[in-house]
């Protein structure tokens, strides 16, 4: 594979468009990543799925040094594609210059009860993912919080925040996409009572 320059612009984003060949790869990593995740979660139509993604960490550099709008596309394409499939929404979590919001769908939004926010995500604040979102979703909306009901981290985000209790990890043979370390999570109902209770 030929070495790729690593130039910066001066505002931190990718100079040059990335090889067809490794976007390609990119999306069969996200696409196996997917079927191994939604076999284990279990999740159900109408649930949230949270997802943080650094395109810079894909492209082996500092999360935030690197935005590139081609992968973060590529990335947004793939889940979106899939969370559209099954019923669920899909929450975009910011970078965190927006202090980690998200870009949901309006509906979910109604539907969850969040209250609403005011910003335009944008490449490097915001980041490409969720910028790809709110350029995707027919009526985007940011929020501040969401509790999701499973969730999907590549590049250490830190989604955590925005997972409902009790947070429960999903192991798949997918660890990395690009140069990106990834990390799933599902939730479960939390159990309540002591040594009486009984549970389904």
């Amino acid at each position: 594979m030929e070495e790729r320059k690593t130039d910066i612009i001066g505002t931190g984003m990718a100079e040059e468009a990335a090889d067809k060949a490794e976007m390609e790869k990119i999306r069969g990593q996200v696409r196996q990543l997917l079927g191994e995740f939604f076999e284990a979660a279990g999740m159900k139509e109408g649930q949230i799925l949270v997802v943080g993604c650094s395109s810079s960490e894909i492209e082996a550099h500092r999360i935030g040094s690197y935005s590139s709008r081609e992968i973060g596309l590529a990335v947004f394409e793939e889940i979106y594609q899939e969370t559209q499939k099954r019923g669920l929404y899909l929450a975009a979590q910011c970078c965190e210059h927006l202090n980690r919001a998200l870009i949901v769908e309006e509906a979910c939004a109604e539907k969850y009860g969040l209250e609403q926010v005011n910003v335009v995500p944008q490449l490097k604040a915001g980041g490409s993912f969720a910028t790809a979102a709110f350029g995707a979703f027919q009526n985007a909306a940011a929020v501040e919080r969401i509790q999701a009901h499973g969730g999907i981290d590549i590049g250490d985000t830190f989604i955590g925040m925005h997972l409902r209790p009790v947070a429960v990890p999903v192991r798949t043979s997918v660890r990395e996409i690009g140069s990106a370390h990834v990390t799933c999570a599902r939730t479960r109902l939390k159990c309540i009572g002591g040594e009486r209770a009984a549970y389904r």
